[in-house]
């Protein structure tokens, strides 16, 4: 965030008492309550969907998310004289929900579960088109979404096994490269036989995780809404669930407990559980640490890659139990 970002606030309607920095933005007390400047570099077309969801959602009573706020000329984008552009939306005070492995999680993560299933009941009946004009043509495909996937780790296997020189974690993850390429190309194997990886389309978050869960005293607020996207609503139950349940250590009442959350609010079809059941097949976990190696200089490796594939080591055999006894079993 430009230091200078702050000037873009004399385009909006408030008086701006003070600000601080905050995890990737500015958080200002105004006048009219707190709000948040963040830096938007999407484009204009996913704002204005993001706008039309957020005042959907309003409309039908679901209050746990955040608005974003218009300037003076009743613009969503606001830039700055370098081109940049910024966005204000709503802020709570509130706790960050916790991803531990402790009781408090637990009940935590129940309770965004349950808050989840409301606004994907809503959601369902968001008219995109009707609400704000845009296309509503469904922009996550699973399989699509692997398959470029899988692409990505195939070019850094090759590109491993041409290099000369390599480094302890280099040798350390070309050692355990094939049995995760081997997975990932199964599990997009599966779904172009079965051809699960659509099932039901609805507008979801896009990046539901625990830093986007507040709780506050007036319950559950979900924040961050910049990567909604028409996907599968196991889009968001995976992404949420993962992080929880790698902190577990992939324990079965975990992830029972955060699925029944959910599904007392709003039972998954067949086909959404077949679609949830290969998003946790895919080893991610494994494709964002190759992806975050190779995209992120690859000259310096951080100690952190290689405690995280460690980790994911340790870990490979209790999430590969949880997904064939706990999701494999109820939806296959």
């Amino acid at each position: 965030m430009k230091p200078k970002a702050v000037n873009v606030l004399e385009r909006y309607d408030l008086e701006v008492l003070r600000t601080w920095k905050v995890r990737g933005a500015i958080l200002c007390e105004s006048d009219k309550g707190l709000f948040i400047l963040k830096e938007f570099g999407g484009r204009e077309e996913k704002l204005l969907l993001q706008d039309a969801f957020l005042t959907f959602l309003k409309q039908q009573g679901f209050l746990q998310a955040e608005e974003l706020f218009r300037n003076k000329d009743g613009e969503l984008l606001t830039r700055d004289t370098e081109g940049t552009g910024y966005i204000v939306k709503t802020y709570a005070e509130g706790r960050e929900c916790s991803a531990g492995s402790g009781r408090e999680s637990l009940v935590d993560g129940c309770a965004a579960m349950r808050t989840l299933a409301r606004l994907h009941k809503i959601s369902g009946d968001f008219e995109t088109a009707a609400s704000s004009g845009t296309d509503t043509r469904r922009e996550g495909l699973t399989l699509q979404e692997f398959e470029k996937h899988n692409r990505e780790l195939k070019k850094v296997r090759r590109f491993l096994k041409e290099k000369g020189q390599k480094s302890d974690f280099e040798h350390f993850l070309q050692q355990h490269f094939d049995i995760f390429l081997e997975q990932a190309l199964e599990v997009s194997r599966q779904l172009r036989e079965e051809e699960a990886g659509s099932g039901s389309v609805i507008l979801c978050h896009g990046d539901f995780q625990y830093h986007n869960v507040l709780f506050c005293e007036s319950g559950v607020r979900f924040m961050n809404f910049e990567k909604c996207i028409r996907d599968n609503r196991s889009r968001d139950i995976y992404h949420f669930s993962r992080k929880m349940l790698e902190k577990s250590n992939w324990a079965t009442e975990t992830g029972e407990a955060l699925l029944g959350a959910y599904e007392r609010e709003l039972p998954l079809s067949p086909e959404d559980g077949r679609v949830l059941y290969y998003r946790f097949s895919y080893p991610e976990k494994f494709w964002k640490i190759v992806n975050y190696y190779y995209n992120r200089g690859k000259a310096f490796i951080p100690d952190k890659n290689r405690e995280k594939l460690e980790v994911l080591l340790e870990q490979e055999q209790k999430r590969t139990d949880f997904v064939r006894n706990v999701i494999g079993r109820k939806f296959l």
